[in-house]
């Protein structure tokens, strides 16, 4: 239902009716900056990037085949969004040395743990573990559990074979799961 929906929003839009775009900028906004915020690990650019997202999305609305669903054709956009965005800040900031970026984690890890007691629920711990992953891994995992996309659908987001995106989601798992043993020790076993 919520695909028609979004096809018959599309049309409105293609139609003239621009404001209608509203309606699926609402719809999609929160899951569109989780992604964005889990590749770019900054509100900020987060934000940015979510709106260069739905930006691209409208000027290319008329492009979209409706071949797969609007969300998996957007958090394409997304992807591909992100991807370019951090390939830019990338040539634009200086390289960290090793030294500033352990100081940095173990800054990160004592400030986890002095907080720890005061932060029982184990949705954040989770979240804080997927925002340690490499940008990939937690796009996979955010898109196939929080997005309950299906390995086909990642995989045209990312631009993979399904197989592809399987083993990684794997991976990404694993990766997870030594996260949260790092951050929660004893605790860990718990979650899963």
């Amino acid at each position: 239902m919520e695909q028609t929906t979004d096809l018959a929003i599309i049309q409105q839009v293609l139609s003239g009716d621009s404001t209608s775009y509203a309606m699926l900028v609402k719809r999609h906004q929160r899951f569109v900056f989780t992604l964005a915020l889990r590749f770019s690990k900054n509100r900020e650019d987060a934000e940015e990037i979510a709106q260069d997202c739905f930006v691209k999305a409208y000027k290319a609305l008329g492009t979209f085949k409706q071949s797969s669903k609007f969300s998996t054709w957007l958090y394409t956009i997304t992807y591909t969004t992100a991807m370019t965005f951090l390939r830019k800040k990338r040539v634009a900031t200086s390289s960290i040395n090793d030294e500033e970026t352990a100081f940095q984690l173990e800054n990160h890890i004592s400030a986890f743990h002095a907080n720890q007691y005061e932060r029982q629920d184990s949705h954040k711990f989770l979240n804080q573990a997927i925002g340690q992953l490499q940008p990939d891994d937690a796009a996979i995992i955010t898109l196939f559990y929080q997005g309950e996309q299906s390995l086909e659908e990642i995989g045209v987001s990312l631009h993979m074979e399904p197989n592809t995106v399987k083993v990684k989601l794997h991976r990404a798992r694993q990766r997870l799961k030594d996260k949260l043993q790092y951050l929660l020790k004893d605790e860990v076993k718990e979650l899963l």
